[in-house]
């Protein structure tokens, strides 16, 4: 049973001054959740702020700043977050990238691994301890049907060898799925109580017609609606993750409609052998030391 009264709970959502990060943080606001929206440009964040209080003036929101692409600002996010506040019930690691020209973060990773997946592996390695100490604490990523294509390539992941927007992103997304599956396993080993869930949210005409700056015809985002879903509907397998009573941890979910592009929240089974140990291992190594945060399990 998804839970309706979330007062007391506090959430970081990451990217969600839009799409499907803002719906996820104005529906889990309104069940009472003390919301941090963590995001990159403070004006933004500030009018989705603004934008949630006036649905529900009663809501508790703060804004914080995150750049993703930059692990010095997810150090410094992580440092604030964690000096001002003694506890973390929910981590939604939302924010994404998706098939932009090529570009690199502040690091030289490539930007759609290096935002969607090194990320939020940063900063949730960060915020361990807060959520480590905190009941019933959970951390929900989402990831995307591109999964379904999607290869990690030890040997490319900066781009160097030649890059594809697609591929790129399917790689991103298939690392988030593996990350929130392993993340849980190392929990459940080492036995702590936070568990950690990845989610889909579909095909929202949100991320499929916002790529940077790049804009749909009109035709075809009416043409859209009859296929895929709003924003607000696509955060629910996110609201469901963050809020289901039943999780245990590891679970996938996304919608069930036809080929899971729009319906309501339900546990989903990934692509067949999505989950190869010797891959999450590998893939939970290389982030390690490409971000510089070791987990601490202890």
């Amino acid at each position: 049973m998804v839970e309706e009264n979330l007062t007391g709970k506090r959430i970081i959502v990451t990217g969600a001054n839009s799409g499907i990060g803002f719906e996820a943080a104005k529906a889990l606001g309104k069940r009472g959740a003390e919301v941090i929206l963590a995001v990159r440009n403070e004006q933004k964040g500030q009018q989705a702020k603004e934008a949630i209080l006036k649905v529900n003036p009663q809501a508790t929101v703060r804004v914080m700043i995150l750049d993703l692409a930059d692990l010095a600002s997810i150090r410094e996010f992580a440092g604030n977050f964690s000096n001002r506040y003694q506890s973390l019930d929910i981590l939604i690691n939302n924010a994404g990238v998706m098939v932009p020209p090529y570009q690199q973060t502040k690091d030289g990773f490539e930007m759609q691994f290096g935002s969607n997946h090194l990320g939020h592996f940063a900063l949730t390695g960060l915020l361990l301890p807060l959520l480590k100490k905190t009941e019933g604490s959970r951390v929900v990523s989402l990831s995307s049907i591109a999964h379904r294509g999607g290869s990690i390539y030890f040997n490319n992941l900066d781009g160097s060898k030649g890059y594809k927007p697609m591929k790129f992103y399917r790689q991103s997304k298939l690392a988030t799925l593996l990350f929130a599956k392993e993340l849980d396993r190392r929990l459940k080993q080492h036995g702590i109580t936070t568990i950690s869930l990845a989610c889909h949210p579909g095909i929202s005409t949100t991320n499929l017609f916002k790529l940077g700056k790049r804009d749909a015809p009109e035709f075809m985002k009416k043409f859209s609606t009859l296929f895929f879903q709003p924003a607000d509907k696509g955060a629910l397998p996110t609201i469901y993750a963050a809020a289901e009573k039943s999780l245990t941890g590891g679970e996938y979910i996304g919608p069930d409609g036809r080929g899971n592009r729009k319906g309501l929240p339900t546990l989903e089974t990934p692509a067949p052998g999505v989950y190869n140990p010797n891959t999450m291992n590998k893939l939970w190594e290389v982030s390690e030391k490409l971000t510089r945060v070791t987990y601490d399990f202890s």
